[in-house]
């Protein structure tokens, strides 16, 4: 699991060459952060680790608009009971899961970004962790070589050790509020949701591609002291994209480098 020094992307069978997606697609730091930017086509991300009290509304949104989005959860995640039964329906639909560290570790400095909190042998060894929690659902590492990374930060030391493991490391796509739906009344980062929506609403509406290849997260769960929960505006939010003219894939198929 996990081989070091391989490098195979989604849709690139072993022993073909492989595009580097930073050659197609928008990067930061070795990290895939935007897809195509001419096809009016985004993705839907959702990432998980203590909480998950948005899954079933989340499921039954996604199913109702018939879209496939994509999940990133924790070895934590994972390996709660109390989740398990939101993973088994988030697979059977035919979602797109995949690993989001085991034990969420920030990486790096917040504000010296070059500076690691964490030695290459930790990080190999917290990312195998979460992909020998994912082999219990049946979610093998071959269909899940895309990674998002916790806090979603990272470095371009940690993308790196992420493609000498044979996996890519992605982030969401930056210009909106969207990652702010975790944040409680009292963060001084705090962002309602109707600040969220708007913001997103706004982004779409004055940028010059939209939010054509967007990967667009969201949060499966947030702490109980955030009542305002942004995925109840999920549904409002699909309807009003898709009457856009948005299309909504999984992330391997919206970061695919063969079609």
């Amino acid at each position: 699991m996990i081989p070091a020094l391989e490098c195979s992307y989604h849709g690139v069978k072993k022993g073909e060459n492989a595009q580097n997606p930073c050659d197609i697609f928008s990067c930061v730091q070795g990290g895939v952060v935007r897809g195509d930017t001419i096809q009016k086509k985004l993705s839907l991300v959702f990432t998980g680790g203590d909480y998950a009290d948005g899954g079933n509304h989340i499921q039954n949104v996604l199913k109702n608009h018939g879209i496939k989005a994509s999940f990133f959860f924790t070895g934590d995640f994972y390996r709660n009971p109390e989740f398990r039964s939101i993973i088994e329906n988030l697979k059977q639909d035919g979602h797109y899961l995949s690993a989001h560290s085991d034990k969420h570790l920030l990486y790096c400095d917040w504000t010296i970004r070059d500076s690691l909190l964490v030695t290459k042998n930790k990080f190999i060894m917290d990312l195998k962790a979460n992909y020998m929690e994912m082999e219990r659902f049946g979610i093998q590492e071959k269909d899940a070589r895309f990674f998002l990374p916790p806090y979603e930060w990272y470095n371009d030391s940690i993308s790196a050790w992420t493609k000498e493991a044979g996996i890519q490391l992605i982030n969401f796509t930056q210009g909106t509020r969207s990652n702010a739906d975790y944040t409680t009344p009292d963060m001084p980062s705090y962002r309602t949701s109707e600040e969220i929506y708007k913001s997103i609403v706004n982004f779409e509406e004055t940028s010059d591609n939209g939010l054509n290849g967007f990967i667009l997260l969201i949060h499966i769960g947030t702490a109980p002291e955030r009542t305002d929960k942004f995925y109840n505006r999920l549904d409002e939010l699909i309807l009003l994209l898709k009457n856009k003219g948005y299309e909504f894939e999984r992330v391997d198929e919206l970061l695919a480098t063969k079609k």
